[in-house]
């Protein structure tokens, strides 16, 4: 049996797997800008990240 017989099962095969790996790119681009837009809008209404505030505390304990 030729492999030329399989040709539209790969070329499909392929072509979905493109298709899902650029879909799942695009999510993750989508959701980072996302998540940037809400962490600055959190950080302009005054509330600060919890890693932030804990090194701070860590540093102001650490020097005294």
């Amino acid at each position: 049996m030729p492999a030329t017989a399989h040709i539209g099962f790969i070329v499909a095969a392929y072509g979905a797997g493109v298709v899902v790996i650029v879909a799942l790119i695009t999510w993750v681009m989508f959701d980072y800008r996302l998540q940037r837009r809400i962490l600055a809008e959190l950080e302009t209404t005054g509330v600060s990240r919890r890693s932030a505030r804990d090194s701070a505390e860590r540093t102001v304990s650490d020097g005294a």
